[in-house]
């Protein structure tokens, strides 16, 4: 079946569908908004979801699955608690990969924290210190050096907070926007509550 105003395929609808995990209708939506482009569409999706998942933000979520994963023949441990508002949403299958995919996630990527707010104040400083110092040489305005030295933290907390880094089966997306689109698409609050990465011999 092919939509007369876009050229727009049953196909066309799958093939998003499959990419990004939304709903067929939302995903007819999108390639129409976007004239039939895929990847505006998928853009389209993410901002969609991403705001849904916002208005949920201080929804209760008691429910989810504690995930395991080990590497490198049990030598490196991962277990990710992925929370839910339900367990109707816990137990379906999407809810169930992204926990696998999350702990993958951080066995591979090792993140000090889920969220910014989570690293610690000691650790914030010293990586502002050592920014600080430097750009002290450059000859900048004050004002100029402190905004490379917030632009450096951005870039810390992007290689070390687990919801900004990008995730590694597709670096295009962050974890943080993995999260917020399954929340869109459940009509759920989702959230990763905490991580724990063991290694053997590690401290």
């Amino acid at each position: 079946m092919t939509t007369k105003t876009t050229g727009i395929t049953a196909k066309h609808v799958a093939d998003l569908r499959a990419k990004t995990g939304a709903g067929m209708m939302d995903c007819k939506k999108a390639l129409e908004e976007s004239g039939g482009d895929a990847a505006k569409a998928e853009e389209l999706l993410r901002v969609k979801y991403a705001a849904r998942a916002e208005k949920r933000a201080d929804r209760a979520a008691g429910q989810g699955v504690i995930e395991i994963y080990l590497h490198f023949n049990g030598r490196v441990g991962t277990m990710v608690e992925l929370n839910s508002e339900t367990d109707f949403v816990a137990n379906t299958a999407e809810f169930r990969q992204l926990a696998k995919d999350l702990a993958l996630h951080v066995t591979s990527a090792r993140p000090i924290a889920v969220r910014i707010e989570d690293v610690p104040a000691d650790i914030v400083e010293r990586e502002r210190r050592v920014y600080r110092a430097q750009v002290a040489e450059e000859k900048k305005p004050e004002a100029v050096r402190e905004k490379i030295v917030e632009g450096k933290l951005k870039k810390f907390y992007r290689e070390n907070v687990l919801l900004e880094q990008p995730f590694v089966k597709d670096d295009k997306v962050t974890v943080g926007e993995l999260v917020k689109a399954l929340s869109g698409k459940t009509g759920e609050k989702v959230e990763v509550r905490r991580f724990a990465r063991f290694e053997l011999g590690g401290n």
